[in-house]
């Protein structure tokens, strides 16, 4: 059995009624009022968010703007300001960017937090962000907190649709380690993220109605009905969901990873491979004129388990050996000496110009710039495998090839 203090913390946010909630910042007089933020009833239009009023009311998103003056006649109609929702998205995300670089915005109003490597417990975390949230811009959020993104999420959903006040709901819903089976069997299976109406429609038709009776299925009985996309959601039945709070993309960090052909345990073979990608990090920040504030290390180990630690720098960096020092320090931290490794990969985020780094910090002595930028001119002409470092020629000599070069 996986230590408690083994399992993740995440946590996903949801901001409650979002557009709502700043139309009521821009517009005291809407509090206690039962408005909608939607498109006008004579051009087809409809309900992007409603108030809590509202809502009980009959009101819900996505529902014909005419269908809900008709459940509500003096439903009051706010034309969407979407360039104002999208700058106070921004500031949310600025204050949750605080606490860790581990954030997956996943729409304008909701994001995933991996919040693994604080102290603090999941509850404390919820309401720690939940009030800055509130305090600095008088927006009201839920929290939703498990040991994976899917439950966390439902756990948010669940909160929010236990709400029965009338305010905004402010949910804090945590579901501990080890219970995540237990806390989704009773929902219905439409509430499984993922689950769409059509899977709902067949799972109904075989007389499955909620998740708990889903989770109770054979993978070989899940795979015959929906293919390979059975077995995941025989896993996320029952509560089972690896995917990292991933934060890849281009402009925002750089990563690379490898998986092992075999698990390894050998420390000299792991610190190689992160030499290797830190070569790789370092050659795509330069490549693409970046340096970088955040270096981030992941490892998975032989069980799946996954941990990601990251460091904070003083300076921006694009050197391959200054990420590697830093990689390395990451690894010694989280390594457990003997344990199998499967996966090993490294990341760059914090992202700037490296030019105007360049202006800020003196990180980059002479000798090693030249030289760097003669590698990179050589990789860029000949391929990215023309250069190899010393340690890794020598230690293929006493393999046999069928190289002819």
């Amino acid at each position: 059995m996986v230590p408690l203090e083994k399992f993740r913390k995440i946590l996903h946010l949801d901001l409650d009624a979002f557009f709502c909630s700043v139309e009521e910042l821009l517009d005291p007089s809407l509090k206690g009022k039962a408005f909608a933020v939607a498109g006008q009833a004579d051009t087809r239009g409809v309900v992007s968010s409603c108030s809590y009023p509202a809502r009980r009311r009959g009101i819900r998103s996505a529902m014909p703007t005419a269908r809900a003056l008709r459940l509500c006649p003096d439903l009051i109609i706010v034309t969407p300001r979407h360039h104002r929702y999208g700058d106070y998205s921004e500031k949310v995300m600025d204050i949750l960017a605080r606490h860790t670089a581990l954030i997956q915005q996943i729409s304008v109003d909701e994001a995933f937090l991996d919040l693994t490597d604080l102290p603090q417990t999941s509850r404390e975390l919820a309401a720690m962000l939940q009030q800055s949230i509130l305090n600095e811009l008088q927006l009201p959020v839920s929290v939703g907190c498990a040991s994976n993104k899917l439950v966390a999420k439902m756990a948010t959903d669940v909160g929010k649709a236990g709400y029965t006040g009338d305010g905004t709901p402010m949910a804090i819903t945590v579901v501990p380690p080890g219970s995540e089976a237990s806390f989704l069997a009773p929902l219905p299976v439409q509430a499984l993220w993922g689950v769409g109406p059509k899977t709902a429609d067949r799972l109904k038709e075989l007389g499955i109605t909620h998740i708990g009776e889903l989770a109770a299925m054979d993978d070989k009985r899940l795979t015959q009905l929906f293919g390979r996309y059975g077995v995941e959601l025989g896993q996320h039945a029952r509560g089972i969901d690896e995917r990292p709070v991933s934060i890849e993309s281009e402009t925002k960090s750089i990563s690379q990873e490898h998986t092992f052909a075999r698990d390894v345990v050998d420390a000299q073979v792991l610190s190689d491979r992160i030499r290797e990608l830190c070569d790789q990090v370092a050659y795509r920040l330069r490549k693409g004129g970046y340096c970088a504030t955040v270096v981030r290390l992941k490892i998975r180990y032989q069980d799946f388990s996954t941990h990601t630690h990251q460091i904070q720098l003083p300076q921006p960096i694009d050197q391959d050996s200054l990420l590697y020092e830093t990689a390395m320090q990451l690894f010694k931290d989280v390594w457990t000496p003997g344990r199998m490794v499967r996966l090993i990969g490294v990341g760059a985020s914090g992202l700037g110009s490296s030019t105007h780094q360049l202006e800020l910090f003196d990180v980059k002595p002479e000798k090693e710039r030249k030289l760097l930028e003669a590698v990179d001119e050589l990789k860029q002409k000949y391929g990215k495998d023309v250069i190899r470092r010393g340690s890794k020629v020598q230690s293929q000599k006493s393999k046999p090839t069928s190289d002819h070069s």
